[in-house]
């Protein structure tokens, strides 16, 4: 499946966390950095998505991604 790219504001939305959030997952080898500077886009499919009950609108976030083999958290 090819990577659907988005920006570290859309990606931070979908998610349900910040901006520092992606970017510190991406410099920890969680999630993959698409091109540099500005232009740094990250894949939806590598992100866990924020989900809305419907019914009583509690939002739930999903597990952030897995840290590679052999790296330790920040």
């Amino acid at each position: 499946m090819p990577p659907v790219l988005v920006t570290a504001a859309d990606a931070a939305y979908y998610t349900g966390r910040s901006i520092g959030t992606i970017w510190r997952w991406a410099s920890e080898g969680r999630i993959t950095r698409y091109g540099s500077g500005k232009n740094v886009r990250y894949d939806v499919h590598e992100l866990p998505a924020r989900t809305v009950d419907e019914w009583s609108g509690e939002e739930h976030l999903g597990d952030p991604p897995p840290l590679p083999a052999g790296a330790r958290a920040a």
